[in-house]
């Protein structure tokens, strides 16, 4: 584990600033992007938003982080549950209260909530169902998961968190190889290269033996068996489907050096722009540090005090 300072901070802020960063430019193409490449913080833009504005990804991932905050003994789904409607009904953890987006499959988790449908049957585990959603909201899980050694039981607690809005196999492995990479270069200390290695040494058995995953394992064999960073931009997809926001995010940030480097790398891949850009936000604020963070970044970004606070009771938390 590293020794250095909070790393909920610079998780939860790598991520926030890489969502706000990709926010303005959402929908717009790669050939747009090409021309009219993101080097800055902006306001406007495909949503009309004010500078330093996070998008649905943010406020629900602090929803998670909020939920660990909480919990005791054990995480209690229903509670990450009731802030992601309170979230879509009333504004919780959105910028000035006000929700300006939501993903299909987590729209309709909420109505089926609200219906009174159980929990657990209430997302979507539909092949059609693998938007990114819960891929884009379950990094704090990582801290959750800290002190469990056994690979098979992380695994369980990524299903049901995932699970919640997104069910399907697909969604799940890739939420639990996302989180498995972030534990790698934090708790290992290691090179990001030698990590992702590590990765396809442990998850391609894991994943395999299960009847419920292995079906879907070629789909991933680009991560799991290749060196995605050796491809050429034209061979990545930055679409919402769940693997090709893992691929964009990994790739881009395999493919640079620095905080800054790599989420404007992701962002100008261009279409989900705010996923991408947080995911790979994620993986480099945990990887660089929250210094490596450009100041200008994170004076721009809203809601900066309220996210602090978060990172340093999800720190205490961990404690």
């Amino acid at each position: 584990m590293r020794k250095d300072n909070n790393a909920c901070r610079d998780l939860l802020f790598g991520f926030a600033i890489g969502d706000a960063l990709g926010v303005p430019v959402e929908f717009e193409s790669r050939d747009y992007l090409t021309i009219n490449p993101v080097s800055d913080m902006i306001s406007g833009g495909s949503h009309n938003q004010p500078l330093g504005t996070f998008s649905d990804d943010s406020s629900l991932t602090f929803c998670l982080a909020d939920a660990i905050c909480t919990s005791k003994e054990q995480l209690n789904l229903e509670d990450i549950a009731k802030k992601i409607i309170e979230w879509s009904e009333n504004g919780y953890w959105a910028v000035n209260g006000k929700k300006f987006d939501i993903g299909i499959s987590t729209e309709n988790f909420v109505h089926n909530v609200l219906r009174g449908m159980p929990l657990l049957e209430s997302g979507g585990s539909d092949f059609y169902d693998n938007g990114n959603g819960s891929l884009m909201r379950i990094a704090p899980l990582l801290f959750y998961l800290k002190d469990i050694k056994n690979i098979n039981e992380r695994f369980i607690w990524t299903k049901k968190v995932s699970s919640i809005t997104h069910g399907h196999p697909i969604s799940i492995i890739a939420c639990f190889y996302y989180l498995e990479y972030l534990r790698e270069i934090y708790y290992c200390e290691i090179d990001k290269f030698e990590a992702y290695k590590n990765l396809q040494i442990k998850l391609s058995p894991l994943l395999n033996q299960s009847i419920e995953t292995s079906e879907f394992i070629p789909l991933f064999s680009r991560l799991l068996q290749d060196n995605i960073w050796q491809l050429d931009a034209s061979k990545i997809k930055s679409d919402g489907f769940v693997i090709s926001t893992l691929e964009a995010s990994i790739w881009a940030f395999l493919t640079t050096n620095s905080y800054e480097e790599s989420v404007l790398k992701a962002i100008n891949l261009g279409d989900d722009t705010d996923t991408i850009g947080a995911i790979t936000g994620s993986l480099s604020g945990l990887f660089y540090g929250f210094d490596s963070i450009p100041n200008e970044w994170v004076n721009k970004l809203l809601m900066k005090n309220e996210i602090e606070d978060l990172a340093q009771r999800l720190f205490n938390w961990l404690k």
